[in-house]
C-alpha cells in the first residue's frame, strides 16, 4: 500500500537522553494528534536499528522522516536515508525533534530540546533547505565503506570524550553527568597522537592532541563551519600548556576557539587521514571501531533535504 505523501514516518530513540526526555514521548504524540498530523511511528531497538528503520521508511515511500533523538540518532537517520534504494534522496525531507542533551546539530538551527511543541510546529510549517553532508570513506581490505555525517569528525581528544561519555552513561545513568565526568577525565591529560594528514595538498605530520573536521560547528571545535557552503572546516589542536588549556575551554564555550594559540584552522573540500596512531575516531557521536587508513573525508553539497525553522 502506498504511503500518503503528507504522512510522516517518525522514529523514536528511547535510549537517547534522560528519563525525563523519554517521558516526553507521550506528550509529543499527544501534541502531534492535537495538530492533526498524520504519522506512523516506530521505536528503535538498540544500536543500528535507527539506521535500518530510516532506510526501511525511505524504501517504503515516506517523504517525511522525523527522528526524535540526539546527534547519534540523527546520524543514523541520515545514513538510513542516503543508503536507501530511493533514486532521488532529496525527495525525502528529514525532520528533527531533539531529545536528550546531545543536540548540537539541532541547536545550530535553533531547535530547543525543551520545546518539543516548537519542533513539531517547525515540521508542520515545512520549510525545506538542502544541506551539505560530510562523507567518511575507507577501504577495509575487502570492500569500500562509506559513512555520512552532518556535524563533525573527531580524531584524538574529542573522540575519546565521546567514547568515555557513552561508557560512563551506563554507570551514571545521567547523560550530562557522564559527559562532564568524561571531560574531566581526559581534558587535563593532554595526550598527543602521531598523525599524518593531507589538507589542500599540504602534508601535515606531527603530534596533535585533537583534530576536528566539521560540516557544522562540531560542539564548538569548528565554530565557523556552516552546512550549506560546500566546504569542510578543519581545526588542528596542538598540545596546550595547562594555563592555555583552561583559557581554551573558556574560548570553546565562547565560540572563539580558532583564536587560541594552539589551534590551526583550515578550510577544504577533502581531508585524507594517512595516519593517526592509537587515536580514536568518531563522527556525529558514533565511534569508528573499524579503522583502516587512509581515510578520505569529503563533502557532498546539498545531499540532504532538511526541515528547518523560519
Amino acid at each position: 500500500m502506498a504511503v500518503e505523501p503528507t504522512r510522516w514516518g517518525v522514529i523514536y530513540n528511547p535510549k537517547a537522553g534522560s528519563r525525563k526526555a523519554q517521558k516526553r514521548w507521550k506528550a509529543i504524540l499527544d501534541y502531534m494528534d492535537s495538530r492533526g498530523v498524520q504519522y506512523d511511528y516506530v521505536h528503535s531497538e538498540g544500536f543500528g536499528s535507527v539506521e535500518r528503520l530510516a532506510r526501511t521508511m525511505a524504501n517504503n515511500g515516506y517523504k517525511t522522516i522525523v527522528v526524535v533523538g540526539g546527534d547519534g540518532a540523527i546520524n543514523d537517520t541520515l545514513n538510513g536515508i542516503l543508503n536507501s534504494e530511493v533514486e532521488d534522496k532529496n525527495d525525502i525531507a528529514m525532520g528533527i525533534i531533539p531529545n536528550g542533551i546531545g543536540n548540537d546539530f539541532a541547536k545550530y538551527w535553533g531547535l530547543d530540546s525543551d520545546d518539543y511543541k516548537g519542533a513539531v510546529d517547525v515540521l508542520i510549517n515545512r520549510r525545506l533547505r538542502k544541506v551539505d553532508v560530510g562523507v567518511f570513506s575507507y577501504y577495509d581490505g575487502e570492500k569500500h565503506l562509506t559513512h555520512y555525517f552532518l556535524n563533525a569528525v573527531y580524531i584524538g581528544l574529542g573522540a575519546r570524550i565521546v567514547r568515555i561519555t557513552n561508557e560512563t552513561r551506563r554507570f551514571w545513568g545521567i547523560p550530562l553527568l557522564s559527559y562532564l565526568s568524561s571531560l574531566f577525565l581526559v581534558a587535563f591529560e593532554r595526550k598527543l597522537y602521531r598523525m599524518h594528514l593531507r589538507i589542500n595538498n599540504e602534508h601535515i605530520r606531527g603530534r596533535l592532541m585533537a583534530v576536528a573536521i566539521g560540516s557544522c560547528r562540531g560542539y564548538g571545535l569548528t565554530p565557523s563551519a556552516v552546512p550549506y557552503n560546500g566546504w569542510l572546516d578543519v581545526s588542528l589542536i596542538y598540545r596546550p600548556e595547562l594555563r592555555q588549556l583552561i583559557s581554551g575551554l573558556w574560548m570553546l564555550q565562547q565560540g572563539r576557539l580558532l583564536n587560541h594559540k594552539t589551534v590551526k584552522p583550515y578550510r577544504t573540500r577533502h581531508v585524507k587521514i594517512l595516519r593517526a596512531k592509537n587515536a580514536e575516531i568518531s563522527y556525529d557521536g558514533r565511534i569508528c571501531f573499524d579503522r583502516h587508513f587512509p581515510i578520505d573525508i569529503t563533502i557532498a553539497p546539498e545531499a540532504l533535504t532538511l526541515i528547518i525553522p523560519n
